[in-house]
């Protein structure tokens, strides 16, 4: 009877730890396609890529970017935008650029998209914080400059709303011009 409570111990020890493993694989699987998820649709939102161009693929919090962009700063476009997102580790990215013939882009072409992708990132960035309400926040930008206007909740969200902004690559300045509504009491 012994052998028996041992074998049938030892067994059910075994099937705990292939169901708590199972659990972590599947959780980790679930976390990964969230992560995904998060990456195509802000891809997907952002104006100044074709995200149809672009594929996804993560693994335990790294996302793989492959697929073509016209320009090498739609590359950068999508691998800053990917790391902006809670959950990602790193960005491999993989992206192919084709480049149309197209003339040397001018000077003040360059700081314009350089803005577009500034003002594209800050927001989406506004947008996945969960401390700011990032659809009251309109972001402009000019010559790396940001202004961001509109009504935060506190003080507090302010100054979160202007570190978001003062940490994004390419931005010089931040000028907030947010109105803040009601101190949390």
């Amino acid at each position: 009877m012994t052998i028996f409570r041992k074998t049938l111990t030892a067994t059910a020890f075994s099937t705990l730890l292939v169901a708590q493993v199972s659990a972590a694989d599947w959780q980790d699987d679930a976390k990964d396609a969230w992560i995904d998820g998060k990456v195509e649709t802000t891809l997907l939102l952002n104006t100044e890529l074709n995200s149809f161009d672009i594929n996804t693929d993560v693994k335990e919090g790294k996302v793989i970017l492959t697929g073509s962009v016209d320009r090498e700063v739609e590359s950068s476009l999508a691998e800053e935008l990917t790391l902006s997102i809670e959950g990602v580790k790193s960005v491999d990215n993989q992206l192919v650029v084709v480049q149309k013939q197209e003339k040397q882009p001018s000077e003040k072409s360059y700081s314009e998209f350089t803005d577009k992708k500034i003002t594209t990132v800050v927001k989406t960035r506004l947008l996945v914080e969960s401390d700011v309400s990032g659809t009251s926040i309109d972001v402009d930008t000019e010559k790396g400059v940001v202004t961001l206007n509109g009504e935060v909740a506190s003080e507090a969200e302010e100054q979160l709303a202007v570190l978001i902004a003062q940490k994004t690559d390419d931005v010089k300045k931040v000028v907030s011009n947010l109105t803040v509504t009601s101190e949390a009491s």
